[in-house]
């Protein structure tokens, strides 16, 4: 079974039957097939005793991996990126954005946190038609605020912690991290078709 897995994985079945499904959801939703809009964020997750590409991030104080994970607007995955947690949010959104597939060729907006923003918003303008709109935390709250257009990719990330495999970081490989994470989505968008 590992065998397919690896094979699937390395020639790119499980993205391909991913972006299908995702397709396929979005249609059955009434929606064009190609978002125009999504919501980028990362997650920083522990890792086990595993070896492999592993960081600390300071800010969350987690030793492991960090997620970046592009959403469309119903908070279905478009994209996914995983890197040591010690990278930053804005390098690991570079990776991610020159990593997008084709179905993502209609974007035209991307909700973002303030931890993107800086040279970011001027290297996307330059190379990408989209742009990226930060979406900041009311200054005066000190409390838990449900910010516009970004709890959406939160309720994913929420989505993927239901899955087992995806509560740490099991796997040697970030390849096979982020495989994980398509197959979990897939799993998600046909019992969401069915």
């Amino acid at each position: 079974m590992y065998y397919y897995f690896r094979r699937w994985t390395y020639v790119g079945t499980w993205v391909q039957l991913h972006h299908l499904l995702h397709a396929r959801l979005r249609q059955k939703e009434g929606r064009h097939k190609h978002p125009t809009a999504g919501c980028l964020d990362s997650q920083s997750v522990k890792c086990t005793a595993i070896p492999g590409v592993r960081g600390f991030d300071a800010g969350k104080l987690v030793n492991g991996r960090k997620r970046h994970i592009l959403v469309d607007t119903l908070g279905w995955l478009m994209v996914v990126v995983v890197t040591a947690a010690s990278v930053q949010d804005r390098e690991g959104a570079r990776w991610l954005l020159n990593q997008l597939p084709g179905g993502c060729k209609k974007l035209r907006k991307i909700w973002v946190d303030g931890g993107y923003g800086g040279r970011l918003l001027d290297w996307v303008a330059e190379r990408f038609k989209f742009y990226l709109a930060v979406v900041l935390r009311p200054k005066q709250t000190k409390k838990f605020v449900l910010l516009p257009r970004r709890w959406v990719v939160e309720r994913t990330f929420g989505w993927l912690n239901h899955s087992r495999r995806l509560s740490k970081s099991y796997e040697r490989l970030t390849r096979t991290d982020e495989t994980w994470i398509y197959i979990a989505m897939a799993r998600l968008m046909l019992n969401h078709l069915a």
